[in-house]
């Protein structure tokens, strides 16, 4: 009996041992976490606490897995804050949700930007989402511009000083005078072209060239002093935004001056032209005269000298019969006779 009850002693021991060691460890346990709760909501409590203020859908473990993929928190809070104050969808699947404002701050996006551009649009009643919003983005482009742009008109000079060093577009009409033109292009942000979209040098480049072409069709310069508009309307037919993120709204010619007749200063340096062409001719043409006149005299000296050559062979042909007998005197004749 006694053995039974000094196991039973020994067992108890045993069992309170190993439960002040389970006691120990839930002890620790809880305090670890506790401290690790309290370094959560010293670092970010205030944060949530903003969040969960605005009904921002930020929960605390959001908070601290951006830290570890070390993303900007209180840029992400910021913006899902604007979003639901302004009245924009932040749900987690459909709409603007702290998944997708870090994927595209991790892509190196401008998450406000994004935000403003949404905003913007929605009080102009323009269709913009994020995905559209996040992607011109990306591509480079300042959303928030294009958003302006597009509720409010801006106007391009055609042709740019800041880019060509030219203030003037420079046409030649049909009857050979130059025109000097000045135009103010307004255009408006296509968002729906605004990605791949060509940009404003493009657009200046086709108005410019438009122009210069309606000029030329022109057969006097001054059926384009007397109505100008007939070279805005010639441009706007050909549909020069296509493929480019901007849509025309009006060009306007801002200024137009008459140039030097290009036309008389050709004509002028072709008369001058040819008057040398004539001139190289005669002199050619006296030239050759001199050459054949000199030619002649030396064909007549050639001839002289052949004749007095002629002439000196006649005495010796004389002294040649009267040596040979065959040439006799007049007297010598007589006698004979």
């Amino acid at each position: 009996m006694n053995d039974a009850l000094m196991l039973f002693a020994q067992a108890d021991e045993a069992a309170g041992g190993t439960m002040w060691y389970v006691y120990a460890l839930a002890t620790f346990m809880l305090i670890v976490f506790g401290i690790v709760i309290l370094i959560v909501l010293l670092n970010y409590g205030q944060l949530w606490f903003q969040a969960y203020m605005s009904s921002a859908d930020v929960s605390l473990w959001s908070l601290v897995g951006m830290s570890l993929r070390q993303v900007n928190s209180r840029l992400i809070v910021k913006a899902k804050i604007m979003a639901k104050q302004s009245g924009l969808d932040i749900d987690r699947r459909s709409g603007i949700s702290t998944k997708r404002l870090e994927a595209h701050y991790l892509a190196g996006g401008n998450v406000m930007n994004v935000i403003h551009a949404i905003i913007a649009a929605q009080r102009a009643g323009i269709d913009l989402d994020f995905d559209r919003a996040a992607a011109i983005d990306l591509a480079g482009r300042d959303v928030v511009d294009a958003v302006k742009t597009s509720v409010l008109p801006k106007v391009i000079e055609c042709p740019d000083p800041r880019r060509s060093g030219k203030s003037t577009l420079s046409a030649i009409a049909k009857n050979g005078v130059e025109l000097r033109v000045r135009a103010k292009v307004t255009v408006r942000t296509s968002l729906e072209q605004l990605i791949g979209g060509a940009t404003e040098e493009t657009v200046i480049a086709r108005v410019g060239e438009s122009i210069i072409s309606a000029i030329g069709s022109s057969e006097h310069h001054t059926h384009v002093l007397e109505n100008p508009d007939v070279i805005t309307r010639a441009v706007l037919a050909r549909g020069l935004d296509a493929h480019t993120a901007y849509e025309i709204v009006s060009i306007d010619i801002a200024d137009i001056d008459v140039g030097e007749n290009v036309g008389a200063r050709l004509q002028n340096d072709q008369a001058e032209a040819d008057t040398r062409v004539a001139r190289a001719k005669a002199e050619q043409r006296r030239a050759e005269a001199i050459a054949s006149e000199q030619e002649n005299k030396a064909k007549v000296a050639m001839n002289r000298a052949k004749l007095v050559f002629a002439e000196a062979e006649v005495p010796k042909a004389m002294a040649e019969a009267f040596r040979s007998g065959k040439m006799h005197t007049q007297a010598e004749n007589g006698q004979a006779g």
